[in-house]
């Protein structure tokens, strides 16, 4: 394992986007960590669109690290049909938290941006330093450039001003505190619910979007927590960091596994007139599986405890 380079313990850390599932994940996970103080805020308490309230609140609470988690987010549909929300929201929120961690002195702040920032046809699995060199899916384009522009916005500081300010780029994510609206939220929470619905009215098959063939790579929220952790104890360079499992799997396949969790034996069917997105995109886990960090939650074991997540926080289904 790579030599521990910063210390959590005795730190006052704020967790931006705390509400989150990465956040959320994140605030049990420093848990563990011996901290001061683990700050957070919600939107009432501080609009993070808003640079002057933005800044107010980080000189009130001068934190000593940040976790970006903050963030406008949604599936293919929802990326699709509020472009302008997600490139202006995302932009406002991660400046104002990174413009405002470098003036109140933050000693150490990790960016969470996501795997769409990779051009569509990137050599797989995808290496960090695959960014830039192509063109992006244009059906999450206006997400990815605002995630693409924070982690050029933390290398900016890191390169003027010597800030130890990192970048971590997670997969596609899953688990407790995911959202599960069927019109803006991501695969595996749409799955699930689209399962467990068919189940519970007795229906002979559920659909899914698309050919079922794109592969992708999922993490639970757990274990990007703990890799997030890990990486700001132990990382302090300009490039960003892949954050996955290093595996990935058909739509169809997942599909299937997920009705074997939920328990509907239906028939999976297929919506061809809908999109499939980027045929593949699998990140390269190889930059931390060097440092000493592996995932340690089966998808399989993590879609169980997903379920049983969306089970509690959904009774009415």
């Amino acid at each position: 394992m790579t030599e521990q380079l910063y210390d959590l313990t005795g730190k006052k850390v704020y967790v931006a986007g705390h509400r989150g599932m990465v956040g959320s994940a994140l605030v049990r996970r420093l848990e563990r960590e011996g901290c001061a103080e683990i700050i957070t805020a919600t939107r009432a308490e501080v609009n993070l669109i808003d640079q002057a309230a933005t800044r107010a609140f980080l000189e009130e609470k001068k934190p000593d690290a940040m976790f970006v988690a903050a963030a406008k987010v949604g599936g293919i549909h929802a990326n699709d049909i509020y472009p302008a929300d997600f490139l202006y929201d995302n932009l406002m929120i991660e400046a104002n938290l990174i413009h405002g961690a470098h003036e109140v002195g933050v000693s150490k702040l990790m960016f969470l941006g996501s795997s769409c920032i990779y051009p569509k046809f990137a050599d797989q699995p995808i290496r960090e330093d695959s960014l830039l060199t192509g063109a992006l899916e244009p059906t999450n384009e206006w997400y990815a450039i605002a995630k693409i522009a924070g982690i050029k916005l933390c290398q900016a500081y890191h390169r003027q001003h010597g800030d130890d300010f990192i970048s971590a780029m997670p997969t596609n994510l899953y688990g407790p505190g995911d959202n599960y609206n069927l019109e803006t939220s991501h695969v595996i929470p749409a799955l699930l619910r689209k399962a467990h619905r068919a189940k519970a009215d007795g229906a002979a098959g559920m659909e899914i979007w698309g050919t079922g063939t794109p592969r992708r790579e999922f993490l639970h929220a757990d274990d990007c927590a703990d890799a997030c952790v890990f990486l700001m104890k132990h990382y302090s360079d300009f490039e960003h960091v892949n954050v996955g499992s290093g595996e990935d799997l058909p739509i169809k396949e997942l599909a299937e596994m997920v009705m074997g969790v939920v328990g509907f034996e239906g028939e999976l069917t297929h919506d061809r007139t809908k999109p499939d997105g980027t045929p593949r995109k699998l990140m390269s886990a190889d930059k931390l599986r060097s440092m000493g960090w592996s995932p340690s939650i089966s998808l399989r074991d993590g879609l169980a405890q997903a379920y049983e997540a969306f089970r509690a926080e959904h009774p009415e289904g």
